[in-house]
C-alpha cells in the first residue's frame, strides 16, 4: 500500500508539474547546442576568373541559448541567442578541390512565433514556428589559396567579405516536460537567405545559403 501511495504521489506531482510548465505567462530560459548546415547554390565569381568558379560553405556547430515567452498556452515567442558559428569557405565548380579559400563567422539573430500543439498539461508538445532571421557575417579571413587563384601577392593578399542579410525562417520541433520547471527540446529550422561575397580585387559572387539548423536545448521555467 505504501508503494502504491508513493507511486501515486509521484505521478500526481509530475502531472501537476507538466500542467504548469508550458502555460500562458511562463518564461523559459534554455541552453544547448546547434549545428548549421548551409545548402549552397553558388553563382559564378565575376570576371576576371575561370568560368564556373564557385564556392561552398561548410557546416558549423556552436553553443546556443534563448528565451521563450508563452503568450498563451499554445502560442509562444522564441528568441534564440547563440555564440558565433565559424564556417569554412571552400572552392567548388571549376576550382573544386583547391581546398579552403577562407573562413567567416556568422551570428544569426532570429525571432520566432511558435504554435504548440496539445494543452498546457501535456508532457510532450510538438510545435511549428515561423519568423525572421538577420544573418550577420563578420571576421572573414582569406587563405593564400584564394590569393593564388585571384592574382594576390604576399605583399598584397586578396581579402574577402560577405554581406549580412535578412531572411525568413521556418521551424519544426518538440518539447518534453521533465519536471515542473525543467524541459528538453529538439527543433529543426530552415532559413531562406542569400548573400554577396566580395573580394578586394573587385570580384563578387552571389550565393544562396538556405541553411538547415538542428538545435537541442534544456530549459528552466521562471
Amino acid at each position: 500500500m505504501k508503494t502504491k501511495f508513493l507511486l501515486g504521489a509521484i505521478a500526481a506531482l509530475l502531472a501537476t508539474g507538466s500542467a504548469f510548465a508550458q502555460s500562458a505567462g511562463s518564461i523559459v530560459v534554455y541552453g544547448g547546442a546547434a549545428q548549421i548546415t548551409p545548402h549552397i547554390e553558388s553563382g559564378d565569381l565575376s570576371a576576371p576568373s575561370l568560368p564556373g568558379t564557385k564556392i561552398d560553405v561548410k557546416k558549423a556547430t556552436s553553443f546556443v541559448g534563448g528565451i521563450t515567452y508563452y503568450w498563451t498556452d499554445n502560442i509562444s515567442i522564441d528568441l534564440p541567442i547563440s555564440a558565433p558559428f565559424k564556417h569554412d569557405v571552400i572552392g567548388a565548380g571549376a576550382i573544386d578541390g583547391v581546398g579552403k579559400l577562407g573562413t567567416v563567422k556568422s551570428l544569426p539573430a532570429t525571432l520566432l512565433a511558435q504554435y504548440r500543439f496539445g494543452d498546457a498539461g501535456s508532457a510532450f508538445r510538438p510545435f511549428v514556428g515561423a519568423g525572421v532571421t538577420y544573418g550577420y557575417f563578420f571576421k572573414p579571413k582569406a587563405t593564400a589559396t584564394l590569393s593564388g587563384i585571384t592574382g594576390g601577392t604576399p605583399s598584397n593578399p586578396t581579402t574577402l567579405s560577405m554581406k549580412s542579410r535578412f531572411g525568413t525562417t521556418l521551424e519544426l520541433g518538440a518539447a518534453y516536460n521533465l519536471t515542473k520547471d525543467w524541459s528538453a527540446s529538439l527543433s529543426f529550422t530552415k532559413t531562406f537567405i542569400k548573400t554577396t561575397g566580395s573580394l578586394s580585387t573587385g570580384q563578387t559572387i552571389e550565393t544562396t545559403l538556405d541553411p538547415v539548423s538542428i538545435k537541442f536545448g534544456v530549459g528552466y521555467r521562471f
